[in-house]
């Protein structure tokens, strides 16, 4: 038996890429080189919780929760300096994030766009105007619920998120083909 004939799990999103995409993306932009064409990095899902300061339990509500929709468990972020406004001390835990890279990160992206995304109410689509500048998009999202991993049923607390795709671009008209060609869905032009 040949050593090799194992076959490593590649997503679905990864194969369109390397095997379509890549090379419309390099006719498309422009580029000479195959490895200018972008393609995504990262992806970083950051949860902010205020509420946690009052009630540690909530914590556990969604580092379970962030866990099933990634397949991931998240870090906790503490904050840096002392608020004493908002009852909050240095080192205190006030949110939770995750990076997503590789296998991971492109079964999410897949799942995101496909499946969750057009579970938003009142979804037309993602704004234009949330590149940075630099290739990367940011967008936000007010509830957990709209992914299927996570039963309505037996939610105890629904929290938003920030959801930031880092990709290899250099300027956001890259980023944006890119992004496109992988199936987000962005409003309409002007």
């Amino acid at each position: 038996m040949n050593k090799k004939s194992k076959t490593a799990y590649k997503p679905r999103l990864k194969l369109y890429y390397n095997q379509t995409l890549r090379k419309t993306l390099m006719k498309q932009l422009g580029y000479k080189n195959i490895y200018q064409v972008p393609e995504l990095k990262k992806i970083i899902i950051n949860v902010g919780l205020g509420a946690a300061v009052s009630d540690q339990k909530i914590l556990a509500i969604v580092k379970a929760d962030l866990a099933k929709i990634t397949g991931q468990a998240p870090l906790p972020t503490k904050a840096k300096r002392p608020i004493s406004n908002f009852k909050i001390r240095k080192g205190m835990v006030i949110g939770m994030k995750i990076t997503l890279r590789g296998a991971w990160m492109y079964d999410f992206f897949d799942r995101f766009v496909n499946v969750a995304a057009p579970r938003i109410r009142d979804f037309r689509g993602f704004s234009r105007d949330s590149f940075d500048g630099r290739g990367c998009y940011n967008l936000g999202l007010t509830e957990q619920t709209i992914f299927p991993e996570i039963e309505y049923d037996k939610v105890k607390k629904i929290f938003g998120m920030d959801i930031a795709i880092v990709t290899t671009a250099r300027n956001d008209e890259d980023a944006m083909a890119l992004l496109e060609g992988m199936g987000i869905p962005f409003t309409r032009k002007k």
